[in-house]
């Protein structure tokens, strides 16, 4: 795996923290449960981690703006 790679996925691992610990208390306020809040964080962890490097990915293909 490339440094550049690398570095995708540690931006989204980091990313995928703070995000998921805001689900995860959003989704217990909302529902009450400790469970369904899990269970939803879980699915988010695992489909916007995916969506976000595929997007870092896509976006270190465009030049515009780095030059």
């Amino acid at each position: 795996m490339s440094a550049f790679r690398k570095r995708s996925f540690a931006k989204a691992f980091s990313w995928r923290v703070i995000a998921s610990t805001d689900t995860f208390i959003i989704s217990w306020l909302i529902t009450g449960k400790l469970t369904w809040a899990g269970t939803i964080t879980l699915l988010e962890i695992l489909t916007k981690t995916l969506l976000y490097y595929l997007h870092e990915r896509g976006w270190n293909k465009i030049k515009w703006g780095t030059i």
